[in-house]
């Protein structure tokens, strides 16, 4: 088989390119993708080729990890069948290109246990719920506390707020400095950090991958507060020690998703317990994802670029 899909062939290269698939098991599915989203964490590394390195790494490449669509062929262990809607977290089943996330395609070849039924009516916010399943990681858990400040008011940053809000705790504080990104809060407070004297915080979830901040959070927290590293840092992380010391803080570094949480967040999604209405601010036709992906990086607005694959132009 073959398909259409989009190639990183080096940094900021990128086209539409015909690829070939590999053949398809009998614990594989064969998807057709309706909708996939452009990450600005990580595949901007990628665009930008400031990537440190990884294993699977290499170009040329196929981005995308956030996807869903239709089965349209379904293995004999799948337990899956034809007209499925399905969440996809990215495949590799590329011949001669990397597939290290591989869901910006118009059909794919996936392991049964690698995708999440959704509802179909979910339309293209289907492709959110790993961002979703993502902040619910680094919330839920053991040990685990919710924020009382979220920095940085991206679809991340927001998605925090809206599980802080649905777990039943008091609405965080969410900070942010760029203007356009100011609006769209729903029932908490957004504000610029210079406009805010509270140095108490107990939890402080740092959403927006800018490493500099460190220093700044510490003085921020209450003694024996914890920072959240939620964002993804390219350089490595450095901060003063004394104030640390005297603050005794705590770090944590919040991984990708897990299983349970896309399970879980897509339980609150279908529930009504957790909205993904204003989040996709720009969606395209798949051929156009050469300006797609530079409006994704490059425009404040774009809070999530989302590649439409059934929208011929």
């Amino acid at each position: 088989m073959q398909t259409n899909a989009v190639v990183l062939n080096a940094p900021k290269t990128l086209a539409l390119e015909s690829v070939d698939l590999t053949d398809p098991g009998p614990d594989d599915l064969v998807v057709d993708i309706a909708h996939s989203g452009i990450s600005t964490g990580t595949e901007k590394l990628f665009w930008t080729g400031d990537m440190p390195p990884f294993p699977g790494m290499g170009y040329p490449l196929i981005p995308g990890y956030e996807a869903s669509g239709e089965v349209v062929e379904a293995g004999s262990n799948t337990g899956y069948k034809p007209g499925d809607h399905v969440f996809v977290p990215g495949a590799n089943c590329y011949n001669g290109v990397f597939g290290l996330f591989g869901g910006a395609t118009r059909r794919l070849v996936t392991a049964q246990d690698r995708v999440t039924r959704i509802d179909r009516e979910l339309g293209a916010q289907g492709a959110l719920l790993a961002l979703a399943a993502t902040a619910r990681h680094a919330m839920a858990g053991l040990d685990k506390a919710v924020p009382d400040l979220i920095v940085g008011h991206g679809v991340l940053g927001r998605l925090l707020a809206r599980l802080t809000i649905a777990a039943g705790a008091p609405a965080p504080m969410v900070w942010e400095i760029d203007a356009d990104r100011m609006s769209g809060a729903d029932g908490y407070e957004v504000i610029h950090p210079d406009t805010d004297d509270r140095h108490d915080y107990r939890s402080i979830y740092d959403a927006s991958g800018n490493g500099g901040l460190l220093n700044d959070l510490v003085g921020r927290i209450a003694k024996g507060g914890e920072i959240v590293l939620a964002g993804f840092y390219t350089q490595p992380l450095q901060f003063a020690f004394p104030p640390a010391f005297m603050k005794e803080a705590r770090f944590r570094v919040a991984a990708e998703w897990a299983r349970e949480d896309l399970a879980a967040t897509r339980t609150l999604v279908e529930n009504g317990a957790l909205s993904l209405d204003g989040l996709i601010t720009h969606q395209v036709a798949a051929t156009d994802a050469p300006g797609a992906y530079r409006t994704a990086f490059e425009d404040p607005t774009c809070l999530k670029m989302i590649l439409n694959w059934e929208t011929p132009s």
